[in-house]
């Protein structure tokens, strides 16, 4: 972790999307030969990798990444090196299922110190229902164990907090000096630039005329912003559509969870009741039988 620079940017959170996992897909002469050299017991090649969302570039706070994969497989500490606009990935073959260690490190710039993520590889077709495991098995065999995440940074120091806001909006559509710092949207920041705070006035008045290009990804995401696609694509299964799919399925569940609570308040105080009922019947009994002797 390199030493710090300059002050932190206070009040500030920036947070950028970002996916990891493992697909893996059984050999098959077919659509999945084995290549030579494997050994016979081998039955799956398998990729663990993190990237951005919609495949966008994240080397730009994202330096290296290690994965650590099970003792048995040779060299199994790889470290990844970041390059643009590529995934950082490996690539392996194998039979057996385990925990993999995933050590983000970061640009020197944030001076922040590595953090681990574990995934477990998924060789074989899973899910809560023998109906999601189906619909897995007829997916052509290829098996997808993907988790969307989220990196957040606190208080990023200065020239971390430009780099990661540098990018997203043009250079010609700077916030003004009062709101350079003090961000509308949670992660979605943006900043002036050193190319549109300098150079004479007539440069400027050229560069007002000009139409700047943003960088998008296919799904319309920007470059170095906070962005998620706003539908799925073959391929890209994080959007805001997964979104609200999740979100209605979090009201359905908070829905059902709210009738069993109330079933359950129902029949709590229906027994209350009945216990009232059987000590009232008790104590006049033990009453009776002691005004009878």
């Amino acid at each position: 972790m390199a030493p710090p620079t300059g002050k932190r940017v206070k009040g500030v959170q920036i947070f950028r999307p970002f996916v990891y996992g493992t697909t893996a897909k059984p050999f098959d002469e077919k659509t999945n030969p084995k290549p030579p050299g494997v050994p016979d017991d081998h039955t799956h090649s398998w990729t663990i990798f993190v990237k951005g969302i919609d495949d966008v570039d994240i080397t730009y706070w994202l330096r290296r990444v290690q994965f650590k994969l099970h003792e048995s497989i040779p060299n199994h500490v790889r470290m990844i090196e970041g390059e643009k606009g590529k995934p950082f990935e490996v690539h392996e073959t194998g039979w057996g299922e385990f925990e993999i260690a995933i050590k983000l490190y970061y640009v020197p710039e944030s001076a922040e110190k590595p953090q681990t993520l574990y995934h477990h590889l998924r060789l074989h077709p899973y899910g809560r229902t023998e109906a999601e495991k189906e619909t897995m098995r007829l997916a052509g065999g290829e098996i997808i164990s993907w988790a969307y995440e989220e990196q957040i940074f606190n208080e990023p120091y200065e020239p971390f907090y430009e780099i990661l806001t540098s990018g997203a909006m043009p250079p010609a559509h700077p916030l003004p000096p009062s709101s350079a710092s003090t961000p509308t949207q949670p992660g979605h920041h943006k900043s002036l630039s050193k190319s549109s705070i300098s150079g004479g006035g007539k440069s400027k008045d050229k560069d007002k005329d000009k139409e700047v290009q943003m960088i998008r990804s296919e799904g319309g995401v920007l470059e170095r912003s906070a962005m998620i696609p706003l539908v799925n694509r073959p391929g890209q299964p994080f959007s805001r559509e997964t979104e609200q799919v999740e979100i209605k399925k979090l009201q359905e569940a908070m829905v059902k969870v709210d009738e069993m609570v109330r079933k359950n308040k129902e029949e709590v105080q229906r027994k209350e009741a009945r216990l009232r009922e059987l000590k009232a019947e008790s104590a006049a009994a033990a009453a009776a039988a002691t005004a009878g002797k």
